[in-house]
């Protein structure tokens, strides 16, 4: 459903701001694609775009593709600005920027739902989830778009159903220059990890749009130009077990009519792998990524944040467990836990090691609002305000050697040879064991055949001539070509090269050690 219907005409530009350089954006893995330019459409904003009156022209600008300029300024009469903590400078600054023409701003989104207090000069924040504050915002818009006198904080009491959201406007987006599609199916999580605020913004019970209005944004992906790789970005897809095998089949019926051309990626607890009957409904609906917050293989440490879930089965055996219905881990790793122990770090790359899994989001701790984790630090007196640190937590172990640890472990973890082995198992494992499945006439085309032969050519250049670890690039890209597996070597090899990248600059302290972090970098994503 949309916003009712007003007189009034308003212009809304909307406008995602840049992300700065970090591990989860996989920007230095974009110059080998055929001309992708960001990570994911985001949700937030497009959904907000949907919802707008009809009536109502709206422009989408992503920034992390190209700046809004002048003249999207001039055209709008409001504009709309969503993202999360680590954006909040870049948010401040679009804020700042469509002042200077005059312009009322609106917030909404993850970040200022957790922190009002971090946005100061908007005009309006909105703070919540869809609902009544947004038609109260879209009311105050619709009678006078000058700036108000000072600050309105509108928050959503009354949320929209999932079940009644519209589709979101990727027709305004570049869907093409994305590195994944996204889509939600639900929001919120069951679990209360104490380091986590999901459940303080969006509560424990999930909430649920239909497996009709999934099948129908997937069909919208499809013609907006996405094909590639869509990840489900619920904060956990098995939150409600029930909702996700009663949508499994709607979604193993959408890969037999597109042609299994999609790849699928979720987030799930790693209690997943206790639910072989969902695993293997997920093997055909083709997911062939899931991310895991493992956090720590110390059962010490996971009891100590709540995280038991991650104890219900073994976590080599889950994850083996996963892989062996075709879908490599991603895991969430933590440091600097209160648990933690100067031997933590080795035996971290010690677990890297045995679990084979290539990428590990290996951050430092830093506590977010609205978790238990903030409060407890903050009763201790153990938050620290400075955005020269890498975390907002005063360790237990010196913060220096903490870093210092991370550092090893990036360094280690990445190490050309390292990862290329763990690559090299998943292919000859996990990914033997995916659904096999013909080749689409739609891959087949000569445009799809372009594509491969364009990033081919990128791959074969820029890390097979040019690049510092060709020798360990070359054996496993000849051992791929012999069995042809083309796809295998084009996909290991693009998320090879950022991970290799980034701990390169993350382990000579050029990159920040949490992805949470607001340390300014000089090493931002460019809007082009």
């Amino acid at each position: 459903m949309r916003a009712e219907r007003v007189e009034t005409v308003r212009h809304i530009l909307c406008v995602f701001p840049r992300y700065t350089s970090a591990f989860g954006t996989f920007e230095y893995a974009y110059p080998l694609t055929d001309g992708v330019k960001a990570f994911m459409p985001p949700q937030g904003l497009l959904l907000i775009a949907a919802y707008l009156p009809e009536n109502w022209p709206v422009r989408f600008i992503d920034e992390n593709l190209r700046p809004a300029t002048e003249n999207d300024f001039e055209w709008a009469d409001a504009v709309f600005v969503s993202g999360m903590h680590i954006q909040r400078q870049h948010m401040n600054d679009i804020c700042h920027r469509a002042h200077d023409h005059g312009l009322p701003v609106a917030i909404g989104g993850p970040s200022v739902s957790a922190c009002p207090d971090y946005y100061p000069s908007f005009d309006y924040l909105h703070v919540g989830e869809l609902g009544d504050a947004t038609n109260e915002l879209i009311k105050r818009l619709a009678e006078d778009t000058g700036r108000p006198d000072e600050q309105v904080v509108l928050k959503t009491l009354d949320r929209l159903p999932m079940t009644e959201f519209p589709l979101p406007a990727y027709e305004l987006a570049e869907i093409k220059k994305y590195f994944l599609g996204s889509i939600q199916f639900s929001s919120g999580c069951p679990y209360q990890c104490e380091f986590c605020d999901i459940p303080g913004l969006y509560g424990r019970n999930p909430r649920l749009k239909s497996p009709q209005q999934i099948i129908a944004e997937l069909d919208k992906l499809r013609e907006c130009g996405m094909t590639d790789s869509v990840y489900f970005v619920d904060d956990n897809f098995i939150g409600n077990r029930k909702a996700a095998v009663d949508l499994l089949p709607h979604l193993i019926e959408w890969q037999k009519r597109t042609g299994y051309v999609t790849r699928l990626a979720c987030e799930a607890t790693l209690n997943i792998a206790k639910r072989t009957e969902i695993l293997e409904k997920m093997r055909e609906a083709f997911f062939v990524t899931i991310f895991v917050g493992i956090e720590t293989p110390d059962p010490e440490a996971l009891k100590a944040m709540h995280k038991d879930q991650n104890m219900m089965v073994p976590i080599l055996e889950g994850v083996h467990t996963i892989n062996s219905y075709g879908m490599e881990v991603v895991s969430g790793i933590i440091m600097g836990l209160d648990t933690d122990k100067p031997e933590t770090g080795k035996a971290l790359l010690s677990f890297v090691d045995e679990s084979r899994i290539p990428l590990l989001t290996i951050n430092l701790l830093q506590a977010l609002p609205k978790t238990p984790l903030w409060d407890r630090l903050e009763k201790a007196g153990r938050l620290v305000d400075d955005d020269g640190r890498d975390s907002n937590v005063k360790f237990l172990l010196p913060y220096d050697d903490v870093v210092s640890s991370w550092r090893k472990c990036m360094e280690v973890a990445y190490q050309p040879e390292k990862l290329f082995e763990r690559y090299q198992y998943q292919c000859d494992y996990t990914y033997a064991n995916r659904l096999k499945v013909p080749v689409s006439p739609e891959l087949k085309t000569w445009a799809n055949i372009r594509r491969g032969l364009i990033m081919l050519r990128n791959i074969f250049w820029k890390v097979g001539v040019l690049g510092s670890y060709r020798r360990v690039f070359w054996k496993f890209a000849l051992g791929r070509i012999k069995r042809g597996d083309i796809e295998g070597l084009i996909s290991a090899t693009m998320v090879a090269h950022h991970l290799i990248t980034f701990a390169r600059a993350a382990s000579s302290g050029r990159q920040n050690a949490s992805n949470y972090s607001i340390r300014l970098r000089e090493a931002s994503v460019p809007a082009e």
